[in-house]
């Protein structure tokens, strides 16, 4: 067999493998809207849940999978952050860094079942946070934290040392470089990290399952203390979360119409998701723009 005919085959077998991952991922997004679609409506968004009677909505699990997703951005993107800053800017390869590579690979590799765990023996248990909205940002930024500092790390690393060197060459600081040179250029990449992670913890349960709980207790949206019960912003009462939802009318049963609630509650996660990710593409172009002074 010559070159060129091996060549076009291996491109044959690429091409349908490649083909066969969009068309499984285009039949599983297909069937969730297909089959959710039909029952959303305002009433459904709008409507708290009903345990034992049909008719009931998703209010305070949507509001609660958004609150949870900002209270775990808010506490692990900072912290990925300068870290990712630190590991590929300053840090010298030692055994201190490549413990601490070697501990994130660990702790990236954890399943969420684990982390929920550890978080209602640490965080619920030991701590007396209960289950409740920090409870769960915390256990998720535990869960989240390993994936986006690589990420921001990554970023970093694929800047070509060209841009470090023009910094220097213009009399800016170390500091000042990565703040106005590398991360301006960086920036697309690592919102697309925040993106997958943000992904991933708006649509997270078994974690959740042991820190914020399975209730949604009533809300009242014209209470805007955060240290009252029934305040949206309460960080102390427990949250049951969208994800968490659609396994407990699965698991439980005592809906009337839990399939057509699990269904719409999915298509409602995977519209989400898919208008987030398109969302953040356009910020970040803008931003990057912005900071650099493209056009």
């Amino acid at each position: 067999m010559n070159a060129k005919i091996s060549n076009k085959i291996a491109t044959a077998v690429l091409y349908l493998i490649a083909g066969l991952v969009v068309l499984l991922l285009a039949g599983l997004l297909g069937f969730i809207l297909v089959s959710g679609v039909p029952h959303l409506s305002w009433h459904f968004l709008t409507s708290p849940s009903l345990a034992f009677q049909a008719g009931g909505g998703i209010e305070f699990q949507l509001f609660n999978s958004i609150y949870l997703l900002f209270i775990t951005m808010l506490i692990s993107f900072p912290i990925a952050l300068g870290a990712g800053i630190y590991l590929n800017e300053y840090a010298k390869q030692n055994m201190f860094t490549t413990i601490i590579r070697t501990a994130i690979e660990i702790l990236s590799s954890l399943p969420s079942v684990v982390v929920g765990l550890f978080g209602f023996l640490l965080i619920v248990v030991k701590l007396q946070l209960g289950f409740s909205i920090l409870s769960g940002a915390i256990a998720l930024t535990i869960f989240n934290l390993p994936l986006l500092t690589r990420s921001v790390e990554g970023s970093l690393k694929s800047i070509p040392d060209l841009q470090r060197e023009a910094g220097s060459a213009l009399g800016l600081s170390k500091w000042e470089t990565v703040i106005h040179v590398i991360f301006p250029a960086a920036l697309p990449s690592i919102v697309t990290g925040i993106v997958l992670s943000a992904g991933r913890v708006f649509g997270e349960a078994a974690a959740l399952i042991y820190t914020a709980g399975q209730s949604a207790p009533a809300l009242d949206f014209t209470d805007w203390n955060p240290f009252d019960a029934t305040s949206p912003l309460n960080l102390m009462r427990p949250a049951e979360t969208l994800a968490v939802h659609i396994w407990k009318i699965n698991s439980e049963g005592i809906q009337p119409d839990a399939a057509q609630v699990s269904a719409g509650a999915s298509a409602v996660l995977i519209i989400a998701v898919l208008i987030f990710n398109i969302s953040a593409r356009w910020i970040g172009k803008a931003l990057y723009k912005r900071l650099t002074s493209a056009r």
